[in-house]
C-alpha cells in the first residue's frame, strides 16, 4: 500500500471517520437498552449475561475474517474497506430497526447477535482506513477524532428514548412489549447508521497498493480457504509484543464495558431509583434516566476527545501514560456509582467514566498502528479485535455472575464495582508497554 506522507485536515479526518456516529449510534442503542429489552421479556438479572454470549462469540470469528479480506481487496471505483463498509451498514440497518419488535427473548437474543455482527463488518475496516491513510505523526489524532464522533453518537443515541419521551412518545407498553419510545429510537438509530456511513463511502478516496500487479499475483498465490486460515492463524501466532501486552489492557477494559452494558439498566434503576417492575411507569422513567445518564459518559468522552485531538494536533503525546490515567479515572467513576446519596450525581460517575471511554476508542489503536505491517493493518486490526471480545465472551459466560458475587456480594449494584476494579487493572496494565515507538507518536 502506498505509505504516502501527506499530512490531513480535520475535516478531511472527520469524513473517512464520520461513519463511526452511526456505528457507534448502533451500539449505543444496543448497550444501553438491549438489556431493558430483556428485561421487559422477561430475563432475569443473572440470564442477561448468557443473552449477549452469540455477539462476542460472531465477533471473535467476524473481524480476523473481514480484516483479512479487506487487506486483498481492491477495485479501482470501490477502493478496499468501502466495500465492507457499505455491506455492514445495509444489515446492520435491518436488524437495528427490527430489534426492538422482539416478542420473545430468543428473538431479541438473535436480533443482538445480527446486528453486533453487522456492526462488526463495517467497524474494523474504519480503524484500518484511518491507519491507511494516515501518517504516523498524525496517527493519535486521527484516532481521537474517531473517538470525537463516537462520542456524539454515544450521547445522542443514548438520549434518544429519553427524548421520544419528552416528545409525548410512551415509554410504558403492557407485560412482555417494548415501549414505543425505544422502538422510534431505534428507527431513528437505524436511518443515522446508514446514512453515516454512506456519507463516508461518497466523501472519502481509497489508496491503491503500491504495486498493482504484485498485489495481484500474491493475492493469486494465496488464494483459497485454507490458505486464508493458514495466514490469519499465522498472523496471530507471531503478534508482535506490543499487541499482546496491549491485549491484556484491552481485556481488563472491555470486562469493565460489557459488565457496564449488561447491568447497568438493572444495577442502577434498582440501587439508585428503587425500581424493580419492569411493567411499572416508575422502572420506565428510571430506565430512561440511566440511558440520560449513560450519555453523559458519550458527551464527556466527545469534549475530553476534543482536548485530545486539539493537543495531539500540536504536540507529541505519551499514549501510555494517557490511557493509564484515563483508565483509573473511569474505574474510579464506575465505583462511586455504589456510594452516591442522589441521582443527579451519576452524572459525575459517568463523567469519569466517559474519559476511560474516550481513551479505550484512540489509544490502543493508535499504539497498535504504530507498530504493525502496514500491509496487513486490517488482518491486524481484526485480531486486535480478539481482545475485546474474549473478555466479553468470559464475562457472558458467568465471569461477572461469579466475580462480582464472590468479591462483593448478591445485590447487583455490585457489578459496578467489579466494572471499576477491573477498569482500574486495565489502567496499571499499561506499564507493561515499553515499546517507545508505541507510546509516542
Amino acid at each position: 500500500m502506498t505509505q504516502h506522507k501527506k499530512k490531513f485536515s480535520f475535516w478531511q479526518i472527520w469524513n473517512m471517520s464520520f461513519g463511526f456516529l452511526g456505528i457507534q449510534f448502533g451500539f449505543a442503542l444496543q448497550g444501553g437498552f438491549m438489556s431493558r429489552i430483556f428485561q421487559t421479556l422477561g430475563a432475569d438479572k443473572d440470564t442477561i449475561p448468557f443473552l449477549w454470549i452469540a455477539a462476542p462469540l460472531t465477533g471473535l470469528l467476524v473481524q480476523p475474517i473481514v480484516g483479512y479480506l479487506s487487506d486483498r481487496t481492491w477495485h479501482p471505483k470501490f477502493g478496499r474497506r468501502k466495500p465492507f463498509f457499505f455491506i455492514g451498514a445495509v444489515l446492520s440497518t435491518v436488524a437495528l430497526f427490527f430489534a426492538p419488535y422482539s416478542s420473545a427473548l430468543w428473538m431479541a437474543a438473535g436480533s443482538l447477535w445480527i446486528l453486533d455482527a453487522s456492526i462488526n463488518i463495517s467497524m474494523e475496516p474504519f480503524r484500518a482506513l484511518v491507519a491507511d491513510k494516515l501518517p504516523d505523526s498524525q496517527r493519535s489524532y486521527g484516532f481521537v477524532v474517531q473517538t470525537l464522533i463516537i462520542g456524539i453518537g454515544t450521547w445522542v443515541a443514548s438520549n434518544l428514548p429519553w427524548m421520544m419521551t419528552q416528545l409525548g412518545v410512551p415509554n410504558t407498553a403492557e407485560a412482555g412489549v417494548i415501549p414505543d419510545s425505544v422502538k422510534y429510537a431505534f428507527g431513528i438509530g437505524a436511518v443515522v447508521l446508514f446514512g453515516s456511513i454512506l456519507y463516508t463511502i461518497l466523501t472519502t478516496d481509497e489508496y491503491p497498493p503500491e504495486d498493482l500487479e504484485d498485489f495481484r499475483r500474491k493475492n493469486e498465490a494465496s488464494r483459497g480457504f485454507f490458505a486464508g486460515l493458514k495466514e490469519i492463524l499465522g498472523n496471530i501466532a507471531s503478534m508482535p509484543s506490543v499487541m499482546k501486552k496491549l491485549g491484556v489492557v484491552q481485556f481488563f477494559s472491555w470486562f469493565a464495558f460489557f459488565t457496564m452494558w449488561s447491568f447497568a439498566t438493572p444495577a442502577i434503576t434498582a440501587h439508585v431509583f428503587g425500581a424493580t417492575d419492569t411493567t411499572s411507569s416508575a422502572y420506565n422513567d428510571a430506565a430512561d434516566s440511566v440511558g440520560n445518564y449513560l450519555g453523559t459518559y458519550g458527551l464527556v468522552s466527545m469534549f475530553y476527545a476534543l482536548i485530545l485531538a486539539l493537543v495531539a494536533s500540536k504536540i507529541k503525546i505519551n499514549r501510555k501514560l494517557l490511557h493509564l490515567v484515563s483508565l483509573i479515572l473511569g474505574g474510579i467513576g464506575f465505583i462511586l456509582i455504589y456510594f452516591i446519596p442522589e441521582p443527579w450525581m451519576l452524572h459525575i460517575c459517568f463523567s469519569l467514566v466517559g474519559i476511560a471511554w474516550a481513551s479505550i476508542l484512540s489509544m490502543p489503536y493508535a499504539m497498535l498502528s504504530s507498530s504493525v505491517d502496514p500491509r496487513k493493518m486490517g488482518v491486524y486490526m481484526g485480531i486486535f479485535n480478539m481482545f475485546i471480545v474474549i473478555p466479553q465472551i468470559v464475562a457472558a459466560l458467568g465471569g461477572v455472575n461469579f466475580l462480582y458475587k464472590f468479591l462483593f456480594g448478591d445485590e447487583v449494584i455490585h457489578t459496578m464495582l467489579l466494572a471499576g476494579t477491573f477498569l482500574i487493572l486495565a489502567g496499571f496494565s499499561n506499564l507493561m508497554i515499553t515499546d517507545k515507538k508505541a507510546i509516542h507518536d
